[in-house]
């Protein structure tokens, strides 16, 4: 069974590292804004090993001042969406990501954003989210979209 908890930045490192920062050194796991008071991370468990990792930030993206629900509501991005690859494909990131947008509803949150890599767009389009920018390059990273969702 699959426990979805409240985690630390750091407790998050063992998953981003070797899926979004494979071969990098441990420091570029931590992220600006990781230890934010309005920050929180969520860690996905099976018995007591983390498996899977998400973080969402209070944050406002000049990129979205077009759309209008982004113009009227506090937003949100979401980042370090990370499931070990031994675990992809078993629902693990879905279980996430709807915990993620449960406690941003609890919050009065209407707006989540993030920068997609173009190989998780297809499942984000299938949670309900659609691409709101052209593609772009984030250095060291590789290529993405912005995806939004009003919730």
């Amino acid at each position: 069974m699959i426990d979805i908890q409240t985690v630390t930045a750091r407790e998050t490192f063992p998953v981003r590292r070797p899926v979004l920062r494979k071969g990098r050194p441990m420091e570029d796991c931590h992220f600006s804004g990781d230890e934010l008071g309005t920050t929180f991370h969520l860690g996905a468990f099976e018995k007591d090993k983390i498996i899977g990792v998400t973080t969402c930030l209070m944050n406002k993206d000049v990129h979205l001042k077009k759309i209008e629900e982004y113009k009227l509501h506090q937003c949100y991005q979401l980042r370090g969406m990370a499931v070990l690859e031994s675990m992809q494909g078993k629902g693990i990131g879905k279980k996430l990501l709807k915990k993620a947008e449960q406690l941003l509803k609890e919050k009065n949150i209407k707006v989540i954003w993030f920068n997609a890599r173009i190989a998780a767009v297809p499942f984000y389009e299938k949670m309900g989210y659609e691409i709101v920018s052209d593609l772009f390059v984030i250095p060291n990273v590789g290529d993405h979209f912005k995806m939004i969702k009003i919730l």
